[in-house]
C-alpha cells in the first residue's frame, strides 16, 4: 500500500467519478484506476461499486474513508514536522486543525493570527478534512483540533457548538424561484438539486433529508460537488438548483440569488472537535473560535430582481 492508492481512494471517493478524480490528482485516469484496483486487492474487497453510468462507495469504502483521510492527515503531519525539523524547529509542537468543506473557513482565518500571537513557537497546520474523519483523526491524535458538522458519533472527542446555520438555495436569477424570500422543501421538490456529497459531510445530507421529509417533499439531488464554488458554477451553467450552508457564502455570485430555506430541520450546527484532554493551544483556538462566532455575523445581502 503506498500514498498514491489512499489519495486515489479518497479523490474517487470525494468526486464519484474516475475522470475528476484524475484531473483534481494532475494524474492520467489509467494511473488512478490502477491505484484503487491495488488498494482493493491490497484489502481484499471492492472500495467502489461501478457502472457504467455512476460510481459509488461500497459498504468497505464507507467504513474506511475516514480513515484514508487521517492516514494521509498524519502523512502530511510527519513531511512538515521533517521539514521543521530539518530547519532546526526543534523546539516547535505543531497543532493540526481540521476543517470540513462548508464550515466557516472566515472564522478559522479570523482566530488563526490571534492563535499566533499567543503561542509564536507552535506551528499551525490547517487540513481539510470531513467530519466524519476528524473524529478519527482526534481518537487517533493525528490531529489536535477539528471544525464541523453535528454528527451521531463523536465518541472519543468532545463537541461543543460553534453556531446554528440556515441552508440557502441558490437560484439562477432568471428561475421562477429567484424573487421568493424564503423557500420551503415542498417548493423544491423533484426539482433538480446541487449540493454536497454524503460522505464528505453526513451529518449534512441527513439534516436536509430530514426537512424534506417532514415537508412531505421528495428530496432529488442530481450532482454533487465538494466544494461551493463548483455548486455555484453549476447553477450559473443551468444543471439545477444550489443547496449550501449560510456560513460558507461570504457574497451572492453574480447572476445568482442566495434564499434561505425554512420549515423544520433547515438548519445545521456547526461543531468544534476536541480530544478528551486538549492541549492549550487547541484550548485556545476553541476558546477563540466560540468567542468569535459569539460576534454578530456578517450581513449575507441578496436583492430580489428589481420588478418590470
Amino acid at each position: 500500500m503506498d500514498r498514491m492508492e489512499l489519495e486515489a481512494f479518497v479523490a474517487v471517493a470525494d468526486e464519484l467519478h474516475f475522470g475528476c478524480a484524475a484531473a483534481r490528482l494532475h494524474r492520467g485516469q489509467p494511473t488512478v484506476s490502477d491505484a484503487v484496483r491495488r488498494l482493493e486487492t491490497t484489502l481484499g474487497g471492492r472500495l467502489f461499486d461501478r457502472t457504467s453510468r455512476r460510481v459509488s462507495l461500497t459498504v468497505l469504502g464507507e467504513e474506511l474513508l475516514p480513515d484514508a483521510h487521517a492516514t494521509l492527515a498524519q502523512l502530511r503531519r510527519f513531511e512538515q514536522r521533517g521539514r521543521s525539523l530539518a530547519a532546526g524547529g526543534r523546539g516547535r509542537t505543531t497543532l493540526v486543525v481540521g476543517h470540513a468543506e462548508y464550515t466557516d473557513y472566515q472564522l478559522l482565518l479570523r482566530c488563526l493570527p490571534r492563535l499566533r500571537e499567543r503561542f509564536p513557537d507552535v506551528m499551525i497546520v490547517p487540513e481539510a478534512m470531513p467530519t466524519t474523519a476528524q473524529v478519527t483523526a482526534l481518537r487517533a491524535g493525528t490531529i489536535n483540533l477539528g471544525i464541523g458538522w453535528a454528527t451521531g458519533d463523536v465518541t472519543g472527542a468532545r463537541a461543543t457548538p460553534l453556531s446554528t446555520e440556515r441552508f440557502m438555495a441558490l437560484v439562477p436569477a432568471s428561475h421562477p424561484l429567484a424573487g421568493h424570500d424564503h423557500l420551503s422543501a415542498s417548493e423544491l421538490s423533484t426539482t433538480g438539486l446541487l449540493t454536497w456529497p454524503h460522505q464528505i459531510n453526513s451529518g449534512l445530507c441527513d439534516r436536509l433529508l430530514s426537512a424534506f421529509r417532514i415537508g412531505g417533499a421528495d428530496l432529488r439531488i442530481i450532482r454533487t460537488a465538494d466544494s461551493v464554488q463548483a455548486i455555484a458554477a453549476h447553477v450559473a451553467a443551468g444543471t439545477g438548483i444550489g443547496i449550501t450552508v449560510e456560513s460558507a457564502m461570504d457574497h451572492e455570485p453574480p447572476g445568482l440569488r442566495i434564499i434561505p430555506l425554512t420549515g423544520p430541520s433547515t438548519t445545521a450546527d456547526q461543531v468544534v472537535l476536541t480530544p478528551a484532554e486538549p492541549s492549550d493551544a487547541a484550548t485556545a483556538l476553541r476558546n477563540l473560535l466560540l468567542h468569535s462566532s459569539a460576534e454578530p455575523p456578517r450581513a449575507l445581502i441578496s436583492q430580489a430582481p428589481a420588478a418590470t
